[in-house]
């Protein structure tokens, strides 16, 4: 079997499944829409769907990008400045436990309802998992190569950059595939608080409206685009690592 079986196997699966439960349940198609049904509204529906995905799509890519870099320095920063790492930690684990949606009207207020308060939105949820992954991979390296290092007379500058952070990529590397999940999750709540366009807001309207089918399309290309972007960001992510071990 092919690496393509696997998925194929396992959504055929789900889609029986979702199947059985409506011939079970025998819920009426605007609570519980069947499969066929949900085809249906995703084709008819592909163009506005396409529409508001590149909105959510880019929300996301900024979102990754920016957290990522801000997570990246911050872990260094950390590492660099043990005085630093803390005091700043405590306050770092202290901002995860501020629900995200309580976030989301502020941010909202702040930044308006264009993309930028979803782009702020996506960068607070993936932030901390892109610093606590690195930092942790950069407090772990073999205390035997910075003994070495350091008795070669290498600088702090020097060990941070030839020893602690290309042993703390796969690190890093893990932190990143956490992020591409997590990333969507926060535009999509950005969305829903106050949005004009996007998946989220899409997804609000279907539902005001009753149209389940559509609602339930929505979701559908909002999971298939979160897998894309953890496809993505895992083959960089991995040729980074691939690419440290090999220097």
């Amino acid at each position: 079997m092919n690496r393509l079986t696997y998925p194929f196997c396992a959504t055929l699966l789900g889609l029986c499944l979702w199947q059985a439960l409506v011939w079970v349940t025998d819920a009426p198609h605007f609570i519980l829409p069947a499969p066929w049904r949900v085809a249906k509204a995703a084709f008819e529906s592909r163009a506005l769907i396409a529409e508001h995905a590149v909105v959510t799509g880019t929300e996301v890519i900024l979102g990754l990008i920016i957290g990522a870099s801000l997570g990246a320095i911050t872990a260094i920063q950390l590492a660099a400045f043990p005085r630093l790492a803390r005091l700043t930690l405590p306050l770092l684990v202290f901002t995860q436990a501020v629900p995200v949606f309580a976030l989301a009207p502020i941010l909202t207020l702040w930044f308006g309802y264009g993309i930028g308060s979803k782009i702020v939105m996506a960068v607070l949820i993936i932030y901390f998992p892109v610093t606590s992954a690195f930092y942790d991979g950069l407090s772990r390296v073999t205390p035997a190569l910075l003994d070495l290092a350091k008795t070669m007379g290498a600088s702090k500058t020097q060990m941070m950059l030839r020893i602690k952070i290309p042993s703390a990529l796969p690190s890093l590397a893990s932190g990143l595939k956490l992020a591409a999940v997590y990333a969507p999750i926060g535009a999509v709540i950005g969305e829903w608080v106050g949005a004009s366009r996007g998946l989220g807001y899409l997804m609000l309207l279907a539902n005001g409206r009753a149209k389940i089918d559509l609602m339930f399309a929505t979701l559908i290309v909002l999971a298939l685009l979160t897998l894309l972007f953890h496809k993505v960001v895992s083959m960089l992510a991995n040729r980074l690592t691939d690419t440290s071990v090999t220097s």
